[in-house]
């Protein structure tokens, strides 16, 4: 196939997706004239990273003479991390480069690598980039928890990408320089999945889909992506939906090529404006049944608590961040088997347990959904029925990772979230769990920070004893007439 340019550009076809398998390049070449003796110009250069051209090669004519050809192709991952091989210009009798051996060659070290990365799916692998203004070492913690909430999702982070701006390019979020070396490292770490540590805006989702053939996402659509694949309970499905559905709504758009890797549901291959239209309707209507459901599963809940409160046992709900050990904590204490893992968010729906302590005392003890930092709001309001469990504890209990590096910050933001939902005047405990994985120095800093600290290993019954001590002499038993 060759196609002809005129003096201003050439237009390049939707071209066939058969080449775009892991390590293979797009096997077309681009060969255009300048009338001036300037070099391959660096939208050239971003021309063939974008399209994951073979070559680019730009030949110089003089008074309708060939004089110079410069040529330039991608590079496979290297020590140097180079993007691409520039070559000097060449007198244009005398060019003689075999392209047609260098791309065999490169295609076969693309693959060797990838061969080196194991057998994962490429389909699964992701790139992670963060574009803010925080300090570097800020944006490389955060991007360790995206890692996390990645490897939850089921996907391999192949690599990260860290840009400090002052502020964020309303367009694509980050420079065209930068998004094409972002878009050569996705290449060289076969990352068929970007997603980004901020929100991206409708707009700046549609224009990164229109520049590179990867699939784009956002912190929010994978908070979003782990609540749908967790959710198990009715309840819990209507949340992360109507969720879903609030977020996608104004990411609706009509004739975009990218829509079908943006969506995989309502709207996701509309051909016009008419489809468009009857999409956002349904997803409008889809939005007010979702309402009334969850309306309906307040309720319920709502009398489930009051038949407790008639029943006269007292209610202690574990809070904390996701992944602190609440769901470890409950099924060590009642014996239970609430499924505990070692990810992000593996617990979704409430889970309620009643235990008797030996002084004859009862309570409820209930697991909530784990919190995160710059949770998205449309989540953060789709599970008030999930939260409202929180309104009728008598006692907050606040379990932490106390080996985490980033324990204050994730202590001040369950703390943050507690007050927006103005629930900071229930009496609370601070559990410091994870205890066994701190060397002296770090429980002396623990000790420090939070006095009131009761150090616990969650999988340990023994060391929960001064929990439990806790618990029950925190608990307003006389007042409350339990």
């Amino acid at each position: 196939m060759v196609l002809v340019g005129d003096n201003r550009s050439i237009y390049i076809p939707e071209l066939p997706r058969k080449r775009l398998s892991s390590g293979r390049l797009r096997g077309l070449r681009l060969l255009h004239t300048h009338l001036s003796d300037e070099s391959l110009s660096q939208e050239d250069l971003m021309d063939m990273v974008f399209l994951r051209l073979d070559s680019v090669a730009a030949l110089t004519v003089k008074e309708g003479f060939p004089e110079a050809v410069q040529a330039a192709h991608l590079l496979p991952p290297n020590p140097d991390e180079k993007s691409y091989e520039l070559y000097a210009p060449a007198q244009w009798d005398r060019f003689d480069l075999d392209l047609g051996n260098i791309v065999e060659a490169l295609e076969d070290e693309f693959s060797r690598q990838l061969a080196g990365q194991g057998t994962e799916s490429d389909e699964n692998r992701v790139l992670l980039v963060s574009v803010d203004k925080t300090p570097r070492p800020v944006q490389e913690l955060s991007l360790e928890e995206l890692a996390e909430l990645a490897d939850t999702a089921g996907l391999i982070a192949a690599g990260t990408m860290i840009q400090r701006v002052r502020k964020q390019n309303p367009k694509f979020i980050m420079g065209k320089g930068k998004l094409a070396e972002l878009e050569v490292h996705a290449l060289q770490a076969n990352a068929s999945i970007i997603i980004f540590d901020q929100e991206l805006s409708p707009t700046q989702i549609r224009n990164l889909a229109k520049v590179t053939e990867r699939k784009i996402l956002d912190r929010t659509q994978l908070i979003l992506d782990i609540f749908a694949q967790h959710a198990t309970s009715r309840s819990g499905k209507l949340q992360v939906e109507m969720a879903q559905l609030k977020y996608t709504l104004p990411r609706l758009v009509g004739k975009n090529r990218a829509m079908s890797r943006l969506m995989g549901g309502i709207g996701g291959r509309g051909p016009g404006e008419t489809k468009l239209e009857i999409d956002r309707r349904r997803a409008n209507d889809r939005l007010t049944r979702l309402k009334k459901e969850l309306k309906q599963v307040r309720k319920r809940r709502t009398q489930t608590r009051e038949r407790r409160a008639k029943a006269g046992l007292p209610i202690i709900s574990l809070v904390g961040y996701t992944n602190a050990g609440k769901s470890t904590l409950l099924n060590t204490l009642t014996q239970s088997k609430v499924i505990a893992e070692d990810k992000l968010f593996a617990t979704l729906d409430p889970t309620s347990r009643r235990i008797r302590f030996p002084q004859e005392r009862e309570v409820v003890l209930t697991d909530t959904v784990g919190f995160i930092r710059r949770l998205p709001p449309d989540l953060k309001e789709a599970f008030r029925a999930t939260l409202e469990e929180l309104e009728s504890a008598d006692l907050l209990v606040l379990v932490c990772d106390a080996s985490h590096p980033e324990v204050e910050e994730q202590v001040d933001a369950v703390r943050s979230i507690l007050h927006e939902m103005e629930l900071d005047d229930i009496p609370s405990i601070l559990v410091l769990n994870k205890w066994d994985k701190l060397d002296a120095e770090g429980r002396e800093v623990m000790h420090n920070v939070y006095p009131d600290g009761l150090p616990a290993v969650a999988v340990r019954r023994a060391s929960l004893e001064p929990v439990v001590a806790s618990m029950l002499r925190c608990i307003p038993w006389e007042r409350k007439g339990y």
